[in-house]
Parts: structure tokens; C-alpha cells; sequence
């Protein structure tokens, strides 16, 4: 389930849009400290955030500043200032889209969707690789799932990297094996062994049990089907 953070200070408008993205099974939360922003969305994680340019204490071009040192979250903006000055300045803050007010809520859920799907599922290259809800951070080497985020040992992270990028594939041993000498930490197949288990109790510490599975004479498989 996808979370959307929403950052605006029309509680009509945002109650609005909570229940129009929450429709669509997506879990949406609304600022509730204008002050503290950032520290929220440390704290949710957010997939996706909404926000209004003319906001209480700091703007949102603040605001999108402030987030992109640290985050590339993707960012929609909502303003009732329509004029490409300030369409233009919201994509050089970071802000990846521009949705003028009024507007309909049917073309807010297209954008949203399209830009979860190309930031969580289709793009290439991208710095998340996503499976059964979780993703994994290609950047800082962190796995998310159900409010939960963890940071990967080497050997943890090398393993469901390699998992992920080929999921509903069966990868053999050798290739894992080969995944984890690129890290500079020679195993033999015992130790390749001892390393799944380890990633696997991991993985059911924050609810994600049975997620990588064996092939017996195979390799391992990480299945992802709908």
C-alpha cells in the first residue's frame, strides 16, 4: 500500500483529497505541524507528497528544498497561482509535478498513480526496487515495509538486491555467489547458505516471512505475482 503525505492548509481541500486517494486503497496522511514537516515525513516515509505552495510559517518551495537534500521522494504540487512563473519555479525547487486549482479529483488520481508507477514499478535505473510492498533503497542500502524500515548488512542487501532485480526468476546459487564476491567477501556455498537464513529472519522480523524461497537443486526465487 502506497503512503501519500499531504501538506496543505485547506482542511477541505485536504480532507478531500484523503478520501479520494484512500478510495484507491492508498494510505494518506495529512500534516498535522506546519513547523515540523520534515520531522513527519521521517517519520511516515511517504511514497508520494502533495503540497500547496502558500503554506503556514514556510512555504512549500521551502519546504521541497528542504526535502530534496536528502530525499527524491516524488513531490506534486497544488496552487491556485496558475502563471508559469510559478509552474516553472516549483519544477526547478524538485517538484516532479503541477496540479492548478480547481481540480479534478479524477486527474489528480491519474497523477498520482502514473508517478508512483514510474517511481515504484517501471522505472529503470531507479533507486528502489519494490516486491510485495517492500522496497528496497538502492541508495542508503535500507528495506521499507509496513511503516518498518531496516538497514541491509552487506551480505543481507547484495542477496535481496540480486533477488529483486530478478524476481518471479529462480536465481541460481552460483549467481549469488558471484553477487557477494563483487562485494569483496569471498563465499563458498555453506556460507551463502548461513547468509539467506540470516536475510530471512531478517525479513520475518518486520512481517515479511516466506518471502525468498528455495529451489531445491535450483537456487532461491523471490516471487512477486499479483
Amino acid at each position: 500500500m502506497y503512503k501519500i503525505y499531504i501538506v496543505e492548509d485547506d482542511k477541505g481541500i485536504a480532507e478531500g483529497i484523503k478520501g479520494c486517494l484512500s478510495a484507491w486503497e492508498m494510505d494518506v496522511s495529512i500534516v498535522s505541524d506546519f513547523r515540523n514537516v520534515l520531522g513527519e515525513i521521517g517519520e511516515l516515509e511517504p511514497h508520494l507528497i502533495i503540497m500547496d505552495i502558500t503554506l503556514p510559517y514556510m512555504g512549500g518551495y521551502y519546504w521541497c528544498q528542504e526535502i530534496r537534500k536528502t530525499s527524491n521522494v516524488p513531490i506534486i504540487f497544488i496552487s491556485s497561482a496558475t502563471d508559469n512563473m510559478n509552474i516553472v519555479m516549483a519544477m526547478n525547487m524538485g517538484a516532479d509535478d503541477y496540479i492548478p486549482k480547481p481540480f479534478d479529483q479524477s486527474v489528480l488520481i491519474a497523477k498520482v498513480q502514473a508517478l508512483l508507477r514510474r517511481t515504484y514499478s517501471f522505472s529503470q535505473g531507479s533507486n528502489t526496487l519494490q516486491a510485495k510492498g517492500a522496497v528496497l533503497n538502492t541508495n542508503d542500502n535500507t528495506l521499507s515495509y509496513n511503516g518498518s524500515r531496516i538497514e541491509l548488512a552487506r551480505n543481507e542487501y547484495r542477496i535481496l538486491l540480486t533477488l529483486m532485480q530478478n524476481k518471479n526468476k529462480v536465481v541460481s546459487r552460483e549467481k549469488l555467489m558471484e553477487a557477494l564476491w563483487e562485494s569483496d567477501c569471498y563465499v563458498d556455498e555453506n556460507t551463502l547458505t548461513v547468509n539467506v537464513g540470516r536475510l530471512r529472519k531478517t525479513l520475518e522480523g518486520i512481517g515479511l516471512k516466506d518471502l525468498i524461497k528455495t529451489r531445491f537443486g535450483m537456487g532461491y526465487i523471490l516471487e512477486d505475482q499479483c
